[in-house]
């Protein structure tokens, strides 16, 4: 099952954004999804820190800032 880890922050709207349709779209079962704080680790904070919400497909980096959901099942399904 393909894993999508999301990059975030407290406070951040397009964060929120990103995992709401994460939430919506892993209702189907066919991905599982985590999210990470980037300021929860200060190497982290360096290499997202303008760049939230970023999101990885299996370990790739997929989407920055937005996340288009039919992108993202095409994207998914790769």
């Amino acid at each position: 099952m393909p894993e999508v880890i999301v990059y975030s922050r407290k406070g951040c709207h397009l964060c929120e954004v990103v995992k709401e349709s994460l939430e919506k779209l892993s209702r189907r079962g066919t991905f599982t999804w985590r999210e990470i704080d980037v300021d929860s680790d200060n190497e982290l904070r360096r290499e997202f820190n303008d760049q939230v919400p970023v999101v990885f497909i299996n370990g790739r980096k997929a989407f920055k800032y937005r996340m288009d959901e039919q992108e993202f099942l095409r994207k998914l399904a790769s």
